[in-house]
């Protein structure tokens, strides 16, 4: 048994990592998969529907039965359903209907990354610390230093061995889950509520200033994804650059610039309001989806591309920072369920914005315009809450 708290860090570290890879490394595959198996753009957004419900799923069952969870097991299981997920991604397309056998893989990587979601973060809270508001940024930022990684790495790997070996690739990134699963039988387990305590489990929901937190994640949820899910396919597609160009431009700069915002925070965190930065956020991200909407200019389009990526990288551990402090006593179920809202952002968000480019004849700009209605509702909020914050230091004051 590993004693440092420092490992259970570092174990939750590469948790994120291998969200990222549950989650981004089928979508680099999605030209190919065209290609190859003949799948159309709606049996793509087929996919990441399901993806995203499987993970509602793991969340709100998370929500249920957080009194009664283990910590431990959960990471454990997360790590091992990633790993078979993805092993099977490796060869059961080839061996039984392609889609079918995509479908499969998609529901264990899935599964995986929505425990993963679930319990990474609070056990990543509960590890003290004297400022955990950086700690859940620098945490979070791993999501995204692992989606780059997917894309670079796998990109080198395409242009070595050839985008055909990429069921081997499947293999090689299976091992990242397993390896984590063994370190968390390892490393030292931290709760966040004490022992002979409880948290306020599903009374969360008559908290009304539980909601705008739920609402923040939504709008979280759908800003990032869209552009996390299509961006590859978008710089393809819709603007005519190369596969290795798209990978590296799209959905890896993508994830450098969120990475970015979120280390920043993390660095930064006890200088800047993160209230303020939200808003600036959610402005800066609908800029940057019209941006790739409008701008027919692909090194400008894939521009707006990365601005996306660094305007919502503050967005989801934000709200679950500020969701810990302001309902200090939510638990499990708080971030479970928070968890659970970022995922209906996260389904509805990319699904729909498929949709709308198959009905339009696949040109994805145009379902960009669809995306922006995101990070407006997310500013309409955080000027809601800046709005508050200004009536109650009035009151105070007056007071």
């Amino acid at each position: 048994m590993l004693k440092n708290s420092n490992t259970t860090r570092i174990a939750c570290y590469i948790g994120y990592v291998v969200q990222a890879i549950m989650l981004n490394f089928a979508p680099l595959l999605f030209v190919t998969f065209e290609r190859s198996f003949s799948f159309s753009l709606l049996q793509l957004s087929f996919l990441i529907a399901v993806s995203f419900i499987i993970q509602l799923s793991a969340d709100a069952l998370a929500a249920l039965i957080s009194d009664r969870m283990n910590y431990r097991g959960i990471a454990v299981t997360a790590g091992i359903f990633g790993t078979v997920g993805l092993s099977l991604l490796s060869f059961l397309p080839f061996v039984a209907d392609a889609y079918v056998g995509v479908l499969i893989s998609t529901i264990f990587c899935s599964f995986a990354g929505g425990m993963i979601e679930v319990i990474i973060t609070p056990t990543a809270e509960a590890i003290p610390s004297d400022n955990k508001s950086a700690h859940m940024s620098l945490l979070h930022s791993f999501y995204c230093w692992g989606s780059a990684s997917v894309a670079l790495l796998s990109t080198i790997f395409f242009a070595v061995f050839g985008i055909d070996n990429w069921r081997y690739l499947a293999l090689i990134w299976a091992a990242v889950p397993l390896i984590d699963a063994f370190l968390f039988t390892k490393v030292p387990i931290f709760t966040l509520i004490g022992e002979g305590e409880r948290g306020l489990g599903l009374r969360i929901f008559k908290k009304k200033s539980f909601y705008p937190f739920l609402i923040m994640m939504i709008c979280a949820g759908g800003s990032e994804m869209i552009m996390s899910q299509w961006a590859s396919t978008f710089a393809e597609t819709s603007l005519g650059v190369s596969k290795a160009v798209a990978d590296l431009l799209g959905p890896c700069s993508f994830a450098i610039f969120m990475g970015t915002s979120r280390l920043l925070y993390a660095l930064l965190g006890k200088r800047i309001k993160i209230k303020a930065f939200m808003l600036i956020s959610n402005i800066l991200c609908i800029f940057a989806y019209l941006t790739a909407a409008f701008v027919k200019d692909s090194p400008i389009a894939l521009i707006g591309c990365a601005l996306c990526g660094f305007s919502v990288g503050i967005m989801w551990p934000g709200t679950f920072s500020m969701a810990s402090e302001k309902i200090p006593d939510g638990g499990i179920t708080m971030f479970s369920v928070l968890a659970l809202g970022g995922d209906i952002g996260c389904l509805i968000a990319p699904t729909l914005a498929g949709l709308i480019a198959q009905a339009l004849g696949g040109d994805l700009a145009l379902s960009f315009i669809f995306a922006s209605l995101f990070p407006i509702v997310g500013t309409l909020n955080s000027l809601l809450f800046i709005i508050k914050r200004k009536q109650k230091s009035t009151s105070h004051t007056g007071a």
